[in-house]
């Protein structure tokens, strides 16, 4: 059986010196989707499980992994980049999937202000 992200502890180590170019804190709101995407495929073709430690970022390169820190109430999860999508609302940074916002407290509200620390830079997908 295969260890998830969930299962491990936040790396303690800094982030590599590609994922510093992408400051060392980004401030802003996350959200979370699950539900009706559950099962389906992802941007970067796995299928999306609401329960797995994932998230949806504009930008990054599928892969990156980032530290997620809920600003209210301090708890913090470990996130792998998997999947695109418009952050259309102002101060939007990440969408997280469920099981992501479920151990960051968010899921009744929604939305929570948050930190991120990009820990590693996953590989640029060629054209």
């Amino acid at each position: 059986m295969r260890a998830s992200l969930a299962d491990q502890e936040p790396p303690q180590n800094a982030p590599t010196p590609a994922a510093q170019s992408w400051n060392d804190r980004i401030h802003g709101v996350a959200s979370w989707y699950g539900g009706v995407f559950n099962g389906r495929k992802t941007a970067s073709g796995e299928t999306y499980d609401m329960y797995a430690m994932t998230a949806c970022h504009p930008s990054l390169p599928f892969g990156s992994i980032v530290r997620v820190v809920n600003v209210h109430n301090h708890r913090s999860v470990v996130v792998r980049i998997t999947d695109r999508g418009d952050l259309v609302e102002e101060g939007r940074i990440i969408d997280l999937s469920y099981g992501a916002a479920q151990k960051l407290g968010m899921t009744w509200s929604g939305l929570a202000k948050v930190d991120l620390q990009v820990l590693s830079l996953g590989r640029p997908q060629r054209q």
